[in-house]
């Protein structure tokens, strides 16, 4: 875990460098090409990249923004070969724009989460982008664990499990991650209100350890039929949850002994916040 996380930092370090690279200024005002970003994001095909940039033009029009202030269509010679040159299509883009097309791009691509971050921040020093990152990161994770546990549910449902059945057998699962800690134990130490989810306050790492303690219990429910009832089905769950556990102690991670995270509600209007005031802080295109 450690090692992927030196990796995930060199990846940044790129994406960073590439980015700042190939931003460009004409009277004051910083802009990219969208025939460079379409690199930068990871596009083979322009015509691919074209239909996101005019998703992008209808959510600044949604945005109640000027296309125009933001998306500058243009068009330049660029070299053929053999000394031929032909005209191609390029626009101007704030960083603004860059922002909407990457929240209407393919959200798979690790490029895509960058950009989202890089052109969000007011300032963007790398520091701010990888903090940036990690607490959008943690957000993702938070609502695929919220899936992975409604799924579980669906199919514990299945196998004779009701919703009470299936609380008790989540809290013997977070008694094995926690070494022995009873979910209540974990948000008095942890301080969370009485009303509140203990995953909402905490850290990524264990967000992602519940989670995918949750998709084996899932995985191996489904392939053996002879896993029925709540008994059998919470030593699958405990064992998961305890491998989860051994496998993080390798690393030196002990889910109990982590500080709280930020309250994700609060992260999430903080981040959302910042967003909405990005079109006011970029200089437009005239």
């Amino acid at each position: 875990m450690i090692g992927s996380r030196n990796m995930e930092k060199q990846i940044i370090i790129k994406l960073h460098k590439n980015f700042e690279d190939c931003s460009h200024e004409k009277n004051g005002v910083e802009f990219w090409y969208a025939r460079e970003l379409q690199e930068l994001l990871g596009y083979d095909q322009w015509r691919n990249f074209e239909s996101v940039i005019e998703k992008a033009k209808i959510a600044c029009v949604n945005a109640k923004q000027k296309v125009s202030d933001h998306f500058a269509d243009i068009s330049k010679m660029v070299d053929i070969g053999s000394g031929a040159q032909k005209s191609i299509t390029d626009t101007m883009l704030t960083r603004y724009a860059c922002y909407l097309i990457a929240q209407n791009g393919d959200p798979r691509k690790d490029e895509i989460a960058f950009a989202m971050t890089y052109f969000a921040v007011q300032t963007r020093k790398q520091e701010v982008v990888e903090q940036r990152l990690a607490e959008w990161d943690r957000l993702r994770a938070r609502e695929k664990l919220s899936f992975s546990e409604k799924t579980l549910s669906g199919i514990l449902f299945e196998r004779g499990v009701d919703g009470q059945g299936f609380a008790r057998i989540r809290s013997k699962g977070d008694s094995a991650l926690f070494g022995g800690h009873t979910t209540q134990e974990m948000k008095d130490r942890l301080g969370v209100p009485e009303n509140r989810p203990l995953a909402d306050f905490l850290p990524g790492v264990t967000i992602k350890a519940k989670d995918l303690a949750n998709e084996i219990t899932s995985f191996n429910v489904k392939k053996d039929q002879s896993l029925k009832g709540e008994m059998p089905i919470t030593s699958e769950h405990v064992k998961n949850n305890q491998n989860m556990r051994d496998l993080l102690a390798k690393s030196g991670i002990f889910p109990d002994a982590l500080p709280p995270g930020e309250d994700t509600k609060k992260l999430r209007r903080k981040l959302k916040s910042e967003d909405k005031k990005l079109p006011k802080s970029v200089k437009k295109l005239k």
